[in-house]
């Protein structure tokens, strides 16, 4: 139970990222938050190393390339993605829409390892997909309110690409050739992420001259230490007392948590087409990690 708890309260912070981009894309760019963000959690994460005493691997060439293009997709790539979806959709459908991480991942595996697809996946993904043109509610281009609708479309596709480059992120740690603990990767991820996004941030939009709004700061606090460092400690914590199966059945809390606090701290409306929508994609997550139980085996507690 210890190890459900923590793993529903990491996936609840995962949900509340969406939340916290839509704040964030109101008063800062893109790269200068998403740098900002790793400024912050990188000293956590090296603490953290320091008091647990986290072994660092040696890492080759390809490996060190690897890991670089990790913290470009996964890292960097995927919060200035959600940051700048966020200008143009709502929350609670970009919370559908990052729903679809284990789909979409698992496609992914398909496609660059291989993987044999099963009528199962092929069958989730479909399922997926239909979740999102649902909750996307967005009129044909030729229909009243297509202007509005256009720039609807954009903000989906930026989440999307977003939720691509997590995937792309969970591809590349496969490929990696020396077994690295997740506490090191995660505070390499930060210092790359860091040095990218920092990079672009001073090449692109020139932060000395940003007006940092109040609320946009503390979203990033708070992106930092709770849903990057907290939601961090949580997940490994409570997928280390459950099997892989059931960790990956709380992963469906994530869009849940960003529909509702969308609701109750951003007060946005939650249509009809988002809860079906929403509906979909868990019944589509379901599919996957559901397993036919053993008749005739008795559990004990």
């Amino acid at each position: 139970m210890v190890g459900y708890l923590y793993c529903a309260l990491a996936m609840v912070t995962v949900g509340s990222t969406v939340v916290a981009s839509k704040v964030i894309a109101s008063g800062l760019p893109p790269f200068t938050a998403t740098a900002l963000r790793f400024m912050v959690a990188l000293p956590v994460f090296l603490a953290l190393c320091w008091v647990l005493r986290s072994r660092w691997p040696r890492i080759g060439r390809r490996d060190a390339a690897l890991l670089v293009l990790q913290a470009g997709a996964g890292s960097v790539g995927y919060t200035v993605l959600l940051i700048s979806g966020m200008s143009f959709t709502s929350a609670a459908t970009a919370g559908v829409l990052v729903g679809t991480l284990p789909i979409v991942s698992a496609a992914f595996a398909v496609v660059g390892l291989g993987e044999r697809p099963t009528v199962r996946l092929l069958a989730a993904i479909a399922l997926a997909a239909l979740g999102v043109l649902v909750a996307s509610g967005v009129n044909w281009p030729t229909a009243p309110g297509a202007g509005r609708d256009a720039g609807q479309m954009l903000g989906m596709l930026l989440v999307l690409a977003a939720v691509a480059c997590e995937s792309f992120f969970i591809l590349l740690n496969k490929r990696l050739r020396a077994p690295i603990e997740a506490l090191p990767l995660s505070t390499l991820m930060c210092a790359l992420g860091l040095l990218l996004a920092g990079g672009a941030s001073l090449a692109i939009e020139q932060p000395w001259q940003i007006s940092i709004s109040a609320s946009a700061l503390q979203a990033v606090l708070y992106y930092a230490l709770v849903p990057t460092v907290l939601g961090f400690v949580l997940w490994y914590a409570g997928s280390a007392r459950v099997s892989g199966t059931e960790a990956a059945l709380f992963t469906a809390l994530s869009p849940i948590s960003a529909t509702l606090l969308a609701n109750t701290i951003l007060h946005e409306a939650i249509t009809g087409l988002q809860l079906t929508g929403m509906a979909c994609v868990l019944a589509a997550v379901a599919s996957l990690v559901w397993k036919r139980p053993a008749y005739g085996r008795v559990e004990t507690l």
